[in-house]
């Protein structure tokens, strides 16, 4: 069984025991139980049901493990050439890793 889930604006594949990095949440705290409710999908052993937007009493239960994980580092290089413009500029995205506990459908 799995649920097409949309977090922060992102949609996930969440199947039970599944871990997921996510755009940070904010006032998560480590081992706090978190639902998101924002079910697209769900897939019960060949039985679909798609929602309009979403699908009706359905939610996915989760953990966070890890409530700031930083990502690779990005960096970002702007030239023009023969104009003597360079600048160069990087940043590191900010994510929460959860684990799915339970899907309900």
């Amino acid at each position: 069984m799995y649920a097409i889930v949309e977090i922060n604006g992102q949609q996930f594949k969440a199947e039970e025991g599944k871990k997921l990095f996510v755009h940070h949440i904010k006032d998560a705290a480590e081992g706090q139980a978190v639902e998101f409710e924002k079910v697209l999908l769900v897939d019960n052993e060949g039985a679909i049901k798609v929602g309009a937007p979403t699908v009706e009493g359905a939610k996915v239960v989760c953990e966070v493990v890890n409530p700031l994980v930083k990502g690779d580092k990005v960096i970002v290089f702007k030239m023009k050439r023969r104009k003597d413009y360079r600048k160069k500029n990087g940043h590191r995205e900010q994510f929460t890793q959860i684990v799915i506990k339970q899907v309900i459908a």
